[in-house]
């Protein structure tokens, strides 16, 4: 299978980035820059293939690249994004991925949606309603991608940024959260609460291997005890930002059919 991941480099601006529930801190932007190459290497080493978006050096949040989109079976699904400011990210990403041959559908005042909202286990999409997503945007969103077979349901959001910085899942469809920023976890009918908020976050790369931050050891020790191969990267510039593993890149698993 094709494994395909859109990036952004980071903005100049980046320590510019909007924050909501964390109290602003000093963001060291070269860091920042070597730290997304890391991430760019450990995609590349673990077989995917990177594709890099045009840079948007007047967006400090550009480099959040997942929140311009959804992608599900062979449609894109392009975000209008929750915050005025971040709109100006969308349209190069839209570029790239319909590029690829996906086809495109929008998100459209009023409704607003952001792609970190998104947590895809199988057939099922969860989407965080609450910050930046809308329910006029989980309208539209059900309305693209139901008929194709997924099943789109919205779940409480007051504690965190995005839903993906309360909840990701691992490769057998195990919801894992930090429990004190998830709103209502009985809504995963599996679900196992993470030592660590940044353990919370995880990228399934494939072939039984999972990306997480650097600064979770005792997550990816229960992670590494479920038997899965962890990866660990420093992204610590990014949380500073309300940043995570799953916010700097799209993930596309196959061509479209």
């Amino acid at each position: 299978m094709s494994k395909k991941a859109l990036v952004r480099q980071p903005s100049p601006r980046l320590a510019e980035g909007l924050v909501t529930f964390l109290e602003r801190g000093s963001v060291d932007v070269d860091l920042a820059v070597r730290q997304w190459k890391g991430y760019v290497d450990a995609l590349g080493k673990a077989g995917w293939e990177t594709i890099e978006v045009d840079p948007i050096e007047s967006c400090p949040d550009g480099v959040f690249i997942e929140d311009t989109m959804v992608v599900f079976r062979n449609v894109a699904v392009i975000a209008h994004p929750g915050h005025p400011t971040r709109r100006a990210e969308v349209d190069a990403a839209e570029k790239a991925v319909a590029a690829l041959g996906y086809s495109i559908n929008h998100i459209r005042e009023p409704g607003t949606l952001d792609g970190g909202d998104i947590l895809k286990v199988g057939r099922r999409i969860y989407v965080g309603r609450g910050g930046r997503t809308n329910a006029e945007g989980v309208r539209q969103l059900r309305s693209f991608l139901e008929p194709l077979g997924a099943r789109v349901t919205a779940v409480p959001l007051t504690k965190v940024l995005h839903l993906k910085s309360a909840v990701t899942a691992l490769p057998d469809g195990t919801v894992i959260g930090y429990t004190p920023v998830v709103d209502d976890p009985s809504f995963f009918p599996r679900y196992i609460g993470m030592p660590e908020e940044s353990g919370a976050h995880a990228v399934d790369l494939g072939a039984g291997r999972v990306l997480i931050a650097a600064d979770c050891p005792k997550s990816a020790a229960l992670i590494e005890n479920l038997g899965y191969e962890v990866i660990a990267v420093d992204i610590s510039e990014y949380q500073k930002l309300e940043g995570c593993v799953t916010c700097l890149s799209v993930r596309l698993r196959g061509l479209p059919s």
